[in-house]
This record gives C-alpha cells, sequence and structure tokens, in this order.
C-alpha cells in the first residue's frame, strides 16, 4: 500500500504543479528495487558475504540474479534532470533489475 501510495501521490502531485506552474516543474519518482548497501547488508548477507534466507528470497525473485549497485541509479536521475526529460512528469523509474516485472513464474 505504501508503495502505491507513492505512486498516487507522484502523479496527483504532478498535475497539481503543471496546473499552477506548467512545464516549468516536473514531479517523477525514482524507484530502486534492491541495492546492498551499509543500511541493509546484515539483512541481505551473512558475515562471510553469503545471502540470508532474505537475501535468497529476493535473488530468487530479480531476473538479473544480484543485487543493484548505488551507481546503477544515476543514469536514470541524471536522465531526469536532464533537458532530455523536459516533457516527462508523473512518471515512476523502476531501476530494480526486473523484480517488480517478474511474477514468479
Amino acid at each position: 500500500m505504501g508503495k502505491s501510495a507513492v505512486e498516487s501521490f507522484n502523479k496527483w502531485f504532478a498535475v497539481e504543479l503543471a496546473n499552477r506552474y506548467g512545464d516549468k516543474i516536473s514531479m517523477n519518482a525514482l524507484v530502486p528495487g534492491f541495492f546492498l548497501t551499509e543500511q541493509n547488508r546484515t539483512l541481505l548477507t551473512n558475515a562471510d558475504g553469503t545471502f540470508t534466507s532474505r537475501g535468497e528470497s529476493v535473488i530468487r525473485q530479480t531476473p538479473f540474479k544480484r543485487f543493484g549497485k548505488p551507481d546503477e541509479l544515476g543514469g536514470a536521475l541524471v536522465w531526469l534532470l536532464s533537458d532530455s526529460s523536459r516533457f516527462v512528469t508523473g512518471t515512476t523509474i523502476t531501476v530494480d533489475g526486473g523484480f517488480t516485472a517478474f511474477s514468479g513464474v
């Protein structure tokens, strides 16, 4: 429900900003998948570097079969900040190695 709320807010606010400011301000969201960082390292990996049961579950459901690297968010972010995306608003850009697209089959 939380993710749906963020996506709905993003779309609503994009329309609100467009109504108030035209094309001067856009509203988009970057939606990261599972990225191995210091914040979640102990949740996803054991001290020896192997995956915890949660980490294994995430990898099984990720078509790329790996966690993302923080620098892999940069391309989408740079694009959203560039003039190349000036006609884009109310969009969520998902960077997750296919996690949300995978149906589990």
